[in-house]
């Protein structure tokens, strides 16, 4: 007894160094991490994300300077790679009588491949400049390419392919083979030295949204032929799932069917030039019809003729900016006159 009570003082130091040394060490030898030590920062919680200026959905990207890319409407091209994860999208006929093309706008989304990309059009450059958006295309109508020569928007054109930003994609005939990435296209923009942080002041959107109505109405868009449209809300999820051509629109990455929260029906007026391209009126203001909850708002679009980077705005009867529902945007700019149904 005498003995231990001599070494007592020795015993409760090595106790105390071991569970020193087991709080440091784990069994392999590693060390655990130790706040402010030796740990990774924590992860930021969704709550401290911010929200996209498009779509209102709060991501890890939301301050990411936005990037538009010109996607095909070919029906050889279907279903396109991307377009579910875009905060919005743009479809506008190019040809009379002809072809629609389309422009997805990211924020929030990383899609791992993008496309088929296809050539610039003169009509999408000030809207893609007032979302302060960096213009991803493959070539472009002279009309464009003109535009484009003369810096009014920081682009990405795919037959000078600044850091492997585009790609073809074997399998696929040209001119549909052409694909990108977001990881491409930010890395490309990085490279060139182009601002990435964003710009755009945003849309408003709604803080409630509870569906209007419990029916699921369908809204149809007369475009001619395989380029027909049309929307079926879903109660459920609030959003309107879209067919084109009769047959649904589905992502191929993800290959779900898209289903945008939003649907924007923009009434203006086209006409021809050259006997194969649209012109476009994307400036001024013109008459406009927005599908949210299950509801429909009759309203005017307006943008600045005199400012490229001026807001596209969507404004009520009493001139005030339409809230949307947050989630996807898609704005379809129709030829006053088109055929539309809601029903």
């Amino acid at each position: 007894m005498k003995k231990i009570k001599k070494y007592l003082p020795l015993i409760l130091f090595l106790a105390a160094l071991v569970a020193s040394a087991c709080l440091i060490f784990s069994r392999s030898g590693s060390v655990f991490d130790i706040p402010g030590q030796n740990s990774p920062a924590p992860s930021p919680t969704p709550e401290a994300f911010k929200k996209s200026p498009l779509s209102g959905l709060v991501c890890a990207n939301a301050e990411r300077r936005p990037i538009a890319v010109m996607l095909s409407g070919d029906t050889i091209t279907r279903p396109l790679s991307g377009l579910a994860q875009a905060d919005l999208v743009l479809e506008m006929p190019v040809i009379t009588n002809g072809i629609n093309r389309l422009m997805a706008v990211y924020v929030c989304g990383d899609p791992a491949e993008i496309g088929s990309i296809r050539s610039a059009r003169d009509d999408f450059i000030p809207l893609a400049s007032g979302w302060d958006a960096i213009y991803a295309h493959w070539g472009g109508s002279h009309f464009a390419l003109d535009k484009l020569k003369n810096g009014v928007i920081n682009e990405l054109d795919a037959l000078v392919n600044p850091g492997e930003a585009f790609f073809r994609q074997s399998g696929i005939a040209a001119p549909h083979n052409g694909f990108s990435s977001m990881s491409r296209l930010v890395s490309a923009s990085q490279q060139l030295g182009f601002r990435l942080t964003d710009n755009f002041s945003g849309y408003p959107h709604l803080e409630n949204f509870e569906p209007a109505t419990t029916t699921p109405m369908i809204l149809s868009i007369a475009y001619l032929g395989e380029f027909q449209v049309k929307y079926k809300y879903n109660p459920a999820a609030n959003n309107y799932l879209r067919w084109r051509g009769g047959v649904k629109e589905m992502d191929k990455n993800t290959k779900i069917q898209v289903a945008p929260n939003n649907v924007v029906i923009m009434k203006t007026a086209i006409h021809q030039i050259e006997g194969q391209y649209n012109d476009v009126k994307v400036t001024g203001q013109g008459e406009a019809i927005i599908y949210r909850n299950g509801e429909e708002i009759k309203g005017v679009w307006k943008k600045d003729a005199a400012s490229q980077k001026s807001k596209l705005f969507f404004l009520d009867a009493k001139g005030q900016e339409i809230k949307f529902t947050p989630g996807q945007i898609w704005v379809e700019i129709v030829e006053a006159g088109t055929g539309i149904t809601y029903e």
